[in-house]
């Protein structure tokens, strides 16, 4: 079996086991036409570089714009808190995280199904329904009178955000190659950290609405961003594509041409194929979905603690530094840097990842920053310091949301299968916002020790320990495959069962 170094997730040759087994391993490009036959290979590259750029131009964007959307509606309850939502509302600290945690309950619940609906119902029609569904629900969430009303909004609005981010995340794995997806991952995700930034000078600037209508300000957070999600969603039934044997926005021969590069990097995964229990069942099956699911969980995790309480933390340290001209809009101003510190590491990372093929090793390297900031977080007296950990905090979280789910959707093959594994995964780190909504506590301020710890504890455990785990059994793995010690799994399998086994496949050479 001819050998690759670990840092590329190429496709190893099988000339050994073809001349065993008769050369049963499928060309998967067999069943392309290749519409640039005939030309040169400086041809054929500028042609792959401006259907790339077409890709990138028609798919990001906008789908990166309706993740901020979804990510502000889903967090701007805490910059509504210290505008004075729970107290106009008549809420106890318990009762205004457990509006929080009942987003989660609904939210995690549904993500594992929504892909399968995301397939069946077909993008273009399934992600702008359920956006203008949350666009509803938050436009509700400004409407409410008691917490009982907050708790249902709050329960629907994570039943209709749940298949964006999941959704999306396999919906983009479908156009781009393995060591493509990552940047574009990251782009797309870094509109969470924006939305961070983006929605304190939004919650600013709105809260100065208070009174208008007979209204508090907080709810005017709530109506007028539900009412954009609303329009948005609307426009994304022109906006949003389907998959790339479907999408209308190119050519025959561009599809062809898509189709042709996934097939090359050993991807089936944009094909048109029927839903089989088997591969729900394959997913459950994979280490490699639960092994994800627990990194995953330490990054979401601690995300879901950072971003709901980002404003409350900041606002206890400027009022511990005894300077009584900070107050609330000041606090929704001091979270924007952070965000975009995170924002701008992303894509970075993606980067860099793509290029070296090294997700593991970027996961590993992040953690140690947001260990670092966590740990300021609770040793720093200075209110100084402890706003720099805010910023090592985010730059060690957001960068390993995008990371994990492009590692794990490099390494997970198949149509149904991805997809499925890619719920489970989100889902889980999702479920871990239970967690994450009641470790702030108001008894805890100003400095929220048992949060900080939490925080910390998922990180080091989930984040940089499951990471290690992951990279350390995925080289082994490799390591059999280049030894030839997995190619009996394809003895007396013919070509379409052969293919039909993803990342079985003894040639199926894993990201580290």
């Amino acid at each position: 079996m001819a050998a690759t170094t670990d840092e590329k997730p190429a496709v190893v040759s099988l000339s050994d086991t073809e001349k065993e087994l008769g050369s049963k391993v499928p060309d998967k490009l067999a069943g392309f036409e290749d519409p640039d036959a005939g030309l040169s290979e400086e041809e054929k590259a500028r042609i792959d570089r401006k259907l790339l750029w077409k890709l990138d131009v028609r798919l990001v964007p906008w789908l990166s714009l309706l993740y901020l959307v979804s990510f502000l509606d889903r967090t701007n309850i805490g910059n509504a808190k210290i505008d004075g939502l729970s107290k106009d509302l008549g809420m106890s600290p318990d009762q205004y995280n457990a509006t929080l945690t009942i987003f989660f309950v609904s939210y995690s619940v549904f993500e594992p199904l929504t892909n399968i609906l995301l397939k069946r119902l077909r993008p273009s029609i399934f992600i702008p329904s359920i956006m203008i569904a949350w666009g509803i629900c938050m436009t509700c969430m400004g409407l409410v009178k008691n917490y009982s009303g907050l708790m249902a909004v709050r329960w629907f609005l994570g039943l209709s955000e749940a298949g964006l981010f999941p959704g999306v995340g396999y919906f983009l794995s479908c156009w781009y190659k393995r060591s493509e997806f990552g940047v574009r991952m990251a782009i797309f995700f870094s509109a969470a950290a924006l939305a961070g930034s983006f929605g304190g000078l939004l919650a600013a600037a709105i809260a100065k609405m208070d009174g208008v209508g007979g209204k508090r300000g907080w709810a005017w957070i709530f109506i007028l961003e539900g009412l954009v999600t609303v329009v948005i969603g609307f426009i994304s039934f022109w906006c949003v594509y389907d998959f790339p044997d479907q999408a209308t926005f190119l050519s025959p021969e561009d599809r062809t041409r898509v189709l042709r590069r996934l097939a090359a990097d050993q991807q089936s995964s944009a094909e048109h194929e029927e839903f089989k229990m088997s591969y729900f069942w394959a997913s459950v099956k994979d280490w490699k979905t639960w092994i994800g699911a627990v990194i995953y969980m330490g990054a979401d995790g601690s995300l879901y603690a950072f971003s709901l309480f980002v404003p409350t933390i900041i606002n206890e340290l400027v009022s511990s530094s005894g300077k009584t001209m900070y107050h609330s809009i000041r606090a929704q101003l001091l979270s924007v840097p952070p965000y975009a510190a995170a924002a701008i590491l992303t894509v970075s990372i993606g980067f860099i990842a793509d290029r070296t093929r090294q997700r593991g090793l970027c996961n590993i390297g992040v953690s140690f920053l947001g260990m670092i900031g966590f740990a300021m977080l609770l040793g720093c007296e200075s209110p100084g310091a402890r706003y720099a950990g805010v910023f090592l905090g985010a730059m060690g979280i957001y960068p390993a949301i995008a990371n994990t789910i492009s590692w794990s959707s490099n390494n997970i093959e198949g149509v149904y299968k991805r997809g499925v594994s890619l719920g489970f995964i989100i889902g889980w780190g999702n479920l871990n916002g239970i967690v994450s909504s009641n470790i702030y506590r108001d008894k805890d301020k100003p400095r929220y020790y048992p949060g900080h710890s939490v925080v910390l504890g998922y990180l080091v455990l989930f984040l940089f320990g499951g990471s290690v785990v992951q990279y350390l059994l995925l080289r082994r793995e490799n390591a059999k495959r280049r030894r030839g010690e997995r190619d009996q799994w394809i003895e007396g399998l013919d070509h379409s069962q052969i293919e039909l086994l993803g990342d079985k496949r003894p040639d199926f050479m894993y990201t580290l």
